[in-house]
């Protein structure tokens, strides 16, 4: 058995963290990387050494292995634990370690490359007698060839890189019009993600489900599953909730999936933690191998919660030579689990990822509440990484207990200073069809009206600016000096009640008021009055009785814009107006800008070029997503400003077009 006692982390945010926390209930000694852009996030603080290993760019820290192996050589660790994701299904990196003398923990390098390709995991899986999607996966390459295939196939079609995972490199392709236009791109995406274009045709389920089932070996020859999670609640092809068991789930059809999933882990002599993802078609009962994830997943605190297994640890074992600890009669869950992953991000505006401070993050007490997360208040999310910010993860005796707690952190939450999924996490877990468990992969785009979720009611946006309107003036009477027995606005014609105009999104609001006392206003909001007592302001808490009944608003605020929470207005934004006309940057008729800060990936157009309605323009690449940019009317090229390769902030000027309408 190999001893190991101190661990280096090739990781980041929230799973560095989940790694540290294993590490120091088993006595071994962690030592954290970290980026420029990490410098002051919570993992580096808790690691018991930390060591900066570059600027913030993926490649020029955790994707160095140079720099990752030379930090473990030199801080005295024998082991790596790679997380999920950047080097953790690195082939050339597990033998990498093993040739340096470092323990990698994961599975044998063999395993990582029988499935680091999608089309070779297949043949392996189909050798075996694992169900397989049919499909194309041969080496002629060529646009023509895969066309061919797919057209042979018939429609609908699924592309998918060989190479990866995550939703990068796949498309869905409805007719044979855009099938080659979708291989480009995919090929394209594919290449810039995972440095490798090789793509793979398979006939696309329609209705179908994702289940997963995590799996573990040893290094004596043991492999077993540790039951299955469902994940077909997804947005552009990555996982949104993660719950187990699954609600199509029976012990038949359990033991049916987990012999596939363990006949998959012995073909490969799998050692470690990995994942068997199959698409079960709800339509015919049938389920298909997908892939093997070869480490550890995301969502993996799920199945820790039903079975009350430490898997790091368990991976830290199993790695160390150590045989399993339990066997596959062990394995039994308790009650149910589920896992909602709040993100940065705009879900009215396609999921578009955003970027900003963290003003306020804290969650309420509650049992069974389990947050993973790689923020604090005052953490920024970067366009350098995943825009997740934190991993919500519920337990309970029931499904239906789970997802009532679940509501409930998620109605208490405060995420504050961005934009963030936490209301259409919300809405999803509110939505019927989700709580009797008839969902499939489809769910978000065929059932939820996402334009719905971010509108707010007339009353919600009145109890928002008054919340607003307080905070500001409680700021203000702190600052008071001078005639502080005056009331707050005191004017002679009492008639002239003072007012604030705020911007929320695309619409205004005017909330006007009257201070009676320092306890008592009277505020108007169109064409309602709200009798208004201010019972508890602090920096962060307005605490108010509006019109007889109490609410708390939960309240932060950074220059002239305030956000303002509460457990049944949800997150509301509002930005106060100046007093005085302040003169915008004027916009370039024409003019085609980034709508986050992004890397620009290709630029598809030259100038003098002529372009119609709904061509792409430009590709951006921001936070492991990529977006196209298309023009909205027909025209030509009048200048192009954007350079490949290079990192612009929001509202970069990319190019100008001139109209031929």
């Amino acid at each position: 058995m190999k001893n190991i006692n101190t661990i280096l982390i090739a990781n980041r945010g929230e799973i560095a963290s989940r790694v540290i926390r294993t590490c120091r209930k088993m006595g071994i000694k962690s030592i954290a990387v970290f980026s420029e852009a990490d410098r002051s996030a919570p993992f580096v603080e808790q690691a018991d050494a930390a060591v900066f290993i570059g600027e913030s760019s993926p490649a020029a820290s955790y994707l160095d292995q140079n720099k990752i192996i030379n930090v473990a050589k030199k801080m005295g660790a024998n082991a790596i634990h790679p997380g999920y994701g950047f080097l953790s299904e690195n082939v050339g990196f597990a033998k990498r370690c093993a040739a340096e003398g470092l323990i990698f923990i994961g599975p044998n390098p063999n395993a990582i490359d029988a499935m680091g390709s999608k089309s070779k995991a297949k043949s392996l899986m189909k050798k075996h007698k694992v169900p397989v999607v049919p499909g194309y996966q041969g080496k002629d390459q060529s646009i023509a060839r895969l066309t061919k295939e797919a057209i042979k196939m018939g429609f609908p079609v699924l592309l998918k890189a060989t190479a990866g995972g995550g939703g990068k490199g796949m498309r869905i392709v409805h007719e044979a019009a855009g099938i080659e236009k979708a291989i480009e791109a995919a090929k394209r995406e594919s290449l810039s993600a995972f440095g490798d274009d090789e793509l793979i045709v398979e006939k696309y389920i329609a209705s179908g489900r994702h289940i997963e089932f995590q799996i573990f070996g040893d290094q004596h020859g043991n492999a077993i599953h540790i039951l299955e999670r469902e994940c077909s609640i997804q947005r552009r092809y990555q996982k949104v909730i993660e719950e187990s068991p699954s609600p199509v789930m029976d012990e038949k059809l359990r033991t049916k999936m987990g012999k596939a999933a363990v006949d998959a882990a012995k073909a490969l002599d799998y050692d470690n933690a990995g994942t068997v993802e199959f698409i079960y078609d709800d339509k015919s009962g049938d389920f298909y191998f997908l892939e093997v994830n070869t480490r550890l997943q995301v969502e993996h605190p799920v199945t820790e919660e039903v079975t009350g297994l430490d898997l790091v640890q368990m991976q830290i074992e199993s790695a160390q030579g150590l045989p399993l600890s339990v066997t596959q009669a062990d394995i039994k869950g308790t009650g149910y689990a589920i896992e909602a992953r709040l993100y940065a991000e705009d879900a009215s505006n396609d999921f578009l990822p955003v970027t900003g401070t963290i003003q306020r993050f804290e969650y309420p007490a509650v049992d069974g509440l389990r947050v993973e997360t790689a923020i604090k208040s005052g953490s920024e999310i970067s366009v350098f990484y995943d825009p997740m910010i934190a991993k919500i993860i519920v337990h309970d005796v029931t499904r239906s207990g789970a997802m009532r707690k679940m509501q409930y952190v998620l109605r208490n939450l405060i995420c504050q200073g961005m934009t963030t999924n936490q209301d259409f996490l919300l809405h999803l877990m509110e939505n019927d069809d989700f709580q009797a468990g008839n969902y499939n992969t489809h769910f978000i785009a065929n059932k939820i009206d996402l334009n719905a979720i971010a509108k707010k009611s007339v009353e919600d946006h009145a109890l928002a600016g008054i919340a607003a309107t307080l905070h500001g003036w409680q700021q203000r009477e702190k600052l008071r000096t001078l005639l502080r027995a005056i009331p707050s606005g005191w004017r002679n014609n009492f008639y002239a009640p003072q007012s604030e105009d705020y911007q929320m999104g695309e619409a205004d609001l005017k909330v006007r008021y009257r201070s009676q006392n320092k306890q008592q206003f009277d505020f108007y909001v169109g064409d309602a009055t709200y009798a208004t007592s201010l019972i508890i302001a602090d920096d962060q808490i307005i605490r108010a009785e509006i019109d007889g009944i109490q609410y708390g608003f939960n309240i932060s605020q950074n220059g002239n814009d305030y956000f303002v929470h509460n457990e049944n207005i949800g997150n509301i934004a509002l930005t106060q107006k100046e007093r005085f006309p302040v003169k915008e940057a004027e916009k370039i008729a024409g003019g085609y800008e980034t709508p986050m800060p992004s890397q620009i990936i290709k630029v598809l157009v030259k100038e003098g070029q002529e372009v119609k309605s709904g061509e792409g323009l430009v590709i951006l690449s921001s936070m492991k997503m990529e977006n196209t940019i298309e023009a909205v009317e027909d025209g030509v090229v009048e200048a192009v400003y954007a350079t490949e390769g290079s990192n612009v902030e929001a509202g970069f000027l990319l190019l100008k077009l001139e109209t031929t309408a």
